[in-house]
């Protein structure tokens, strides 16, 4: 491994997390790295759509790279305020209402305030409903924020200022852990944006001079589907998605490895560009997993569906539990930044 500093990596991986942003509600961690990205004098623009490009000029600036991640998250949204002054909600990405039952959140008005809650089942205790609270079905239907004021009524909670379309911000519970070990939620994909925050630094600070132009593209609509739909650096021939690979039954992946996708419910990646990056892989002793996810899409689905005439790929740290209250270590993440770094450096 080269000499990288991984308390840095840690730094922007949690000043990342500790920053809420489920798609739609993007422009407080965007601003955030851009703070971050103008003290590295980095050069880069916000696109139209709230989204983030940075771009390290190259020796050629007719083929370019562009590499991905995004910084919009899993969460939830204000459905509708009940009689009893509880908020019902819809999800925002795909994930199992099961794994946010208990979990503590804020709900946030669009005047700026912030009540902090609880997201239960509406059948929360067993000593009231007995089996009838342990069989209930986890859906959006059953499930409600119950705020920590209070209130009595729909009216009660409609005096706070919250309405319909309020987000619902989630307790990401980030920890790391001596053994290295990162728990949190969200870390699809921020560990990854930490990643490449990290890989502008690192290049800029060493003044590493690469063979293309490459862009950085950090996405703010991933997880419902269009983020890397437009915007895409023109020249760009080679796109890699920097997103999670997912450790679990029957997969390959691992959260000590580097993972490389070879397909996905978009279709396989490209053959040459995922060859490419395992010879990179096992001629720098970068450990490497390679898998195939059923269940899964990323920015280069979004591009290639877009119809971008560009070759695609998809790497990342492996992230157990993926869209529940997830896990990685920081070896998956020095494995995933090392094959980066060696693939930006390579002509």
């Amino acid at each position: 491994m080269s000499n990288y500093n991984l308390e840095n990596l840690k730094n922007y991986l949690t000043n990342i997390l500790s920053i809420h942003s489920p798609s739609g509600y993007t422009n407080d961690v965007i601003t955030y790295l851009e703070k971050e990205l103008d003290e590295l004098g980095a050069v880069y623009k916000r696109t139209n759509k709230g989204a983030l490009i940075i771009t390290l000029k190259g020796e050629n600036e007719e083929y370019e790279r562009t590499l991905s991640a995004h910084v919009d998250t899993l969460g939830a949204m204000v459905k509708n305020i009940k009689s009893n002054g509880t908020l019902g909600l819809t999800t925002v990405g795909g994930y199992m209402m099961s794994s946010i039952e208990g979990e503590n959140c804020i709900v946030e008005t669009l005047n700026g305030k912030r009540y902090t809650g609880t997201i239960q089942t509406i059948k929360p205790s067993v000593h009231i409903s007995g089996d009838e609270a342990r069989e209930l079905k986890r859906t959006p239907e059953n499930m409600e924020v119950v705020l920590d004021e209070k209130v009595f009524s729909k009216e009660d909670t409609e005096k706070l200022s919250i309405s319909v379309g309020d987000f619902i911000l989630i307790d990401t519970r980030t920890t790391i852990t001596e053994t290295g070990f990162i728990k949190s939620r969200y870390l699809d994909d921020k560990a990854s944006a930490a990643i490449l925050l990290y890989t502008v630094k690192y290049i800029l600070d060493n003044n590493i001079t690469l063979p293309y132009t490459t862009n950085i593209f950090i996405s703010n609509y991933e997880e419902v589907g269009h983020g890397a739909s437009s915007s895409i650096p023109e020249k760009t021939k080679e796109f890699i998605a920097v997103d999670m690979g997912a450790p679990g039954l029957s997969q390959n992946s691992s959260e000590y490895a580097v993972c490389i996708c070879a397909k996905d419910s978009s279709g396989p990646y490209d053959y040459d560009l995922r060859k490419k990056l395992i010879e990179l892989c096992t001629s720098h002793n970068i450990d490497y997993k390679v898998d195939i996810y059923p269940y899964y899409g990323s920015d280069a689905s979004a591009a290639m569906r877009a119809g971008y005439d560009i070759k695609c790929a998809l790497i990342g740290p492996g992230i157990f539990a993926s869209h529940g209250y997830e896990r990685t270590h920081m070896d998956s993440m020095v494995n995933t930044l090392d094959l980066i770094i060696k693939y930006i450096s390579m002509a």
